[in-house]
């Protein structure tokens, strides 16, 4: 039982202290932190090719209030405007995403099955279409997004500047904002390369504010994929199905029904 009381008393203690402790926001401040997030667009945005790898986390609420972390690893590898490659391997689903410009091909690896779609156009166009036409859209896509910065600022009502913070041993600039469904926080490292280390989002409208994070590393630029990496090739004895019957490639798997409490 001491023990229980010490741990809230410190988690209280802790709360207050964030809350006397933050300085009011100055316009200088607020415009310097918009400036910061613009110069990490505007750098993304220049960059033709770009690999890292990355290491998700996506947080369940359940019905008794529990929350649930599902833990998710893979790669990137993207040449602007309208190619990429990208995997994803979880507990439940390992995954590979390849975009040629013209054609989206999403292959389960577990039950060696994959499905096509003809999406021709930009990377931009593809987010969209997945987003609004096939319901399935990518979290954490909008830093691939030509226009980061706009993007990101729709519906923000408010800004901080949270001074610096070290991600994977990279200085960064800790930057936290509100919006009208969803608070977020972006991690830039600091100096000639300004990228995003690290991308929080919590989700205001649901019970516990569960929250997405995705984690970068091995950040590499102006490095030209091999001829062959924006091109699928069929796995020997691979399916090929509809959308529908690909099964779980979602880092949310079906095991996990939706409910009013999660």
């Amino acid at each position: 039982m001491n023990g229980i009381k010490w741990r809230s008393t410190a988690a209280v203690a802790l709360v207050l202290t964030v809350g006397l402790g933050s300085p009011p926001a100055t316009a200088n401040g607020l415009e310097q932190a918009k400036s910061m997030l613009k110069a990490m667009s505007d750098y993304l945005a220049a960059q033709k090719a770009i690999s890292f790898g990355y290491d998700t986390n996506l947080e369940v609420v359940t019905k008794d209030h529990q929350k649930l972390l599902l833990a998710s690893s893979g790669t990137m590898n993207l040449e602007r405007p309208d190619k990429f490659h990208a995997t994803r391997s979880g507990g439940f689903a390992t995954v590979e995403m390849i975009f040629d410009g013209k054609t989206l091909t999403l292959l389960g690896k577990d039950a060696n099955l994959y499905t096509q779609a003809d999406i021709p156009g930009t990377l931009d166009h593809l987010i969209d279409e997945l987003r609004n036409t096939y319901q399935r859209p990518v979290p954490g896509a909008d830093l691939l997004l030509s226009n980061v910065y706009d993007e990101l600022m729709r519906d923000v009502t408010d800004v901080k500047d949270l001074g610096s913070g070290v991600i994977g041993g990279t200085e960064c600039d800790h930057l936290a904002f509100q919006g009208k469904e969803v608070d977020w926080q972006i991690w830039i490292a600091q100096g000639e390369q300004p990228y995003p280390c690290r991308y929080v989002i919590t989700s205001k409208a649901v019970d516990q504010g569960p929250q997405y994070s995705v984690q970068i590393s091995d950040w590499k630029t102006g490095q030209q994929a091999a001829p062959d990496e924006f091109t699928f090739k069929p796995p020997a004895d691979a399916k090929k199905v509809d959308l529908k019957e690909l099964g779980d490639i979602d880092e949310l798997p079906k095991a996990f029904s939706m409910g009013d409490g999660q």
